[in-house]
This record gives structure tokens, C-alpha cells and sequence, in this order.
């Protein structure tokens, strides 16, 4: 889990590190947390089924990170992005790919609905049809069609929205050997005490682990 931030640094990210430590110790998988870019070589990468990338911004690895973690996706790693992942290396084309995003804007925090579009996926299978939740909304720029969307939000619920009736929200995809998943959920602190939330997470931890497969 990966944290490292260059521009805004988010509040949430000590109560989502322990969130997702916990989700590990309950659910069987070790997480090991980190800010120091250092940690993305090829011999170390290759210990982990996942890397999560949880509110980092700005730019966090340099060139030789960034082809050690291309190298981990090229050989069946997987990427998790949350929030702020989005707000990430936009010098790096490859990683706009990955991510399925780059940040564009976003309103005051308010209070929205999100439409659940596909259940089939750990990340949605227990969220309602309809999910209003307070959070930070992003709009997005370079948007990667490829994506497979789990989650949009109806811009008529709420004000700020910027990319219209097809703003999608959380997405998943298997890209260039590997898995990346993406939630833009989890700004606000109170998400990690959110049980409906953590398990929108653990879906999207199972996912990039490995634990789930899309039947197609």
C-alpha cells in the first residue's frame, strides 16, 4: 500500500492504512504500507500479488520505478487505485492507461448518488442499485474507454459534475498482462469506519489480488 504524495496530501491516509491492515488481518492477506518510492524494484515488487496506490498525488516514482512497476504489471501484477490515485504521474501516459483516468476537477464535498451499473464484481455484488454517500467528486480528463465500469454517479444529484450522463466512478480491466481496479471513493475520513465502504474496498483488494476473475 502505497501512499506517497507530491501535491495534496490527503487526510485519510493514516485511517486508510489502517483500514485496509485490518481488512488483511480479518480476510488472510498481509499488507505492507510504504511512502518511500524506493520500494519499486523488480526483486521487491515481485513479493506482492497487489500494490495499492491509496491518495497518492503528484509525481512519486522516477523513471526507474516506473519501468520496474511496468515490469510488475507486464508479468501479471495488479494495481489498486483509490481517490487520489487518479491525481497521479500525469507525466506518465502508461499510467493514465492503467489507472483508467486522470483527475480533472472536483466541487465542495457534498452528498451524492452513485448507480450501481454491474453487480457481478466483489467490488459491487452487496451495494445497492442506488448508493448515496457523502464524499469528494472527481471529474475526469482522458477517461480510457477500455475500462469495464462498475459504478457511475448521476450528475443530477448533486452540483459540480462535469462529464455528463457517463461519469463513471469505479471501473476494473485487465491491462498488458496484469489487473488494475479503481475506486474514486475515499476522501472523506469516515469511509474507513464505513462498513459498506470497507467491503467496496475488500471487493476491490480481491479483485487485484487475484481472488476473482470476470467470467468472460
Amino acid at each position: 500500500m502505497f501512499s506517497k504524495t507530491k501535491g495534496f496530501r490527503h487526510d485519510c491516509i493514516p485511517a486508510a492504512k489502517l483500514a485496509i491492515m485490518q481488512l488483511g488481518r480479518e480476510n488472510g492477506f498481509e499488507v505492507d504500507t510504504t511512502e518511500d518510492a524506493s520500494a519499486f524494484t523488480a526483486k521487491n515488487l515481485k513479493k506482492y500479488a497487489a500494490v495499492i496506490f491509496s491518495c497518492t498525488t503528484g509525481d512519486v516514482l522516477n523513471n526507474d520505478q516506473q519501468a520496474a512497476f511496468e515490469n510488475y504489471i507486464h508479468k501479471g501484477g495488479a494495481w489498486m487505485g483509490i481517490h487520489a490515485a487518479t491525481d497521479t504521474e500525469y507525466d506518465w501516459p502508461w499510467y493514465n492507461k492503467l489507472a483508467g483516468a486522470w483527475f480533472l476537477s472536483h466541487p465542495a464535498q457534498q452528498q451524492a448518488t452513485l448507480k450501481v451499473v454491474d453487480h457481478n464484481h466483489p467490488a459491487t455484488k452487496d451495494l445497492p442499485d442506488e448508493w448515496v454517500r457523502k464524499d469528494e467528486w472527481y471529474n475526469f480528463k482522458n477517461l480510457n474507454p477500455d475500462v469495464h465500469v462498475l459504478i457511475k454517479i448521476d450528475e443530477s444529484s448533486y452540483t459540480g459534475g462535469k462529464n455528463g450522463d457517463n461519469h463513471p466512478m469505479c471501473w476494473y480491466h485487465s491491462f498488458e498482462g496484469g489487473r488494475a481496479f479503481y475506486t474514486e471513493m475515499g476522501h472523506v475520513k469516515e469511509s474507513y469506519q464505513d462498513p459498506v465502504y470497507l467491503k467496496h474496498l475488500l471487493g476491490g483488494i480481491e479483485y487485484a489480488i487475484g481472488n476473482w476473475k470476470p467470467a468472460n
